[in-house]
């Protein structure tokens, strides 16, 4: 299974490097959003609002499921199915590495958005680093239940069908992710919402793991 997840990460990561649509559309999609809401706020309010974390989390569920979107095109081609069916992969494996896949660019695209929000939002650089292991945390399991909803949801009508199955799920760990990054900025304690997120990871992970080979023949 380990073998396979880093077999199918690497081909996910190649794909995106050679196509560059994660640099040259998602990237500059999510950093628009961030001007957007800037211009929104207004400079003076940006800073004072406390908006930055929860403006940061909301775009970067949307880039998310561009991603994921993107991701599972990948997999609707008939030569792309057809040789994952002759080589007999091991789904677990398949979705393991598809979630890696996913994290990767989340982890480039939040770095991105992370200094926009502080460029753009005025939210503080030091708390901003002590959010970064929740932000960490989060993005793993926005990867994790991306990948599992993705392959819900493949098929025509995906990019529209994506948003109504995973952005309710999805809810748990922007509501977590954003009291974690506020209580971070504020010094307060975080544990709580670290438990959150752990525990939805664990979840969104124990069931890709179970169900993905299922939802993979729909």
């Amino acid at each position: 299974m380990i073998r396979v997840a880093w077999l199918v990460a690497g081909k996910d990561l190649r794909i995106e490097a050679r196509s560059r649509v994660l640099l040259w559309q998602v990237v500059p999609f999510g950093v628009i959003a961030l001007v957007l809401a800037g211009l929104a706020l207004g400079p003076t309010r940006a800073g004072a609002s406390g908006a930055g974390p929860g403006l940061f989390y909301l775009v970067l569920v949307l880039v998310a499921l561009l991603m994921i979107t993107r991701s599972h095109a990948i997999e609707r081609s008939a030569g792309t199915r057809s040789s994952v069916a002759t080589l007999g992969l091991d789904p677990a494996g398949v979705f393991l590495g598809k979630a890696l896949a996913l994290l990767v660019e989340l982890a480039s695209a939040a770095i991105v958005l992370g200094a926009g929000s502080i460029l753009l939002l005025h939210t503080p650089l030091a708390g901003t680093l002590r959010a970064a292991p929740s932000i960490a945390l989060a993005l793993a399991g926005l990867a994790a239940a991306g990948t599992l909803y993705g392959a819900l949801a493949a098929g025509e009508g995906a990019a529209t069908l994506l948003p109504i199955l995973a952005l309710p799920a999805m809810a748990p760990l922007l509501v977590a992710g954003e009291r974690a990054y506020s209580a971070a900025l504020s010094g307060a304690g975080l544990w709580q919402w670290w438990l959150i997120l752990a525990t939805a990871l664990v979840a969104y992970l124990g069931l890709g793991v179970l169900l993905y080979g299922v939802l993979e023949d729909f």
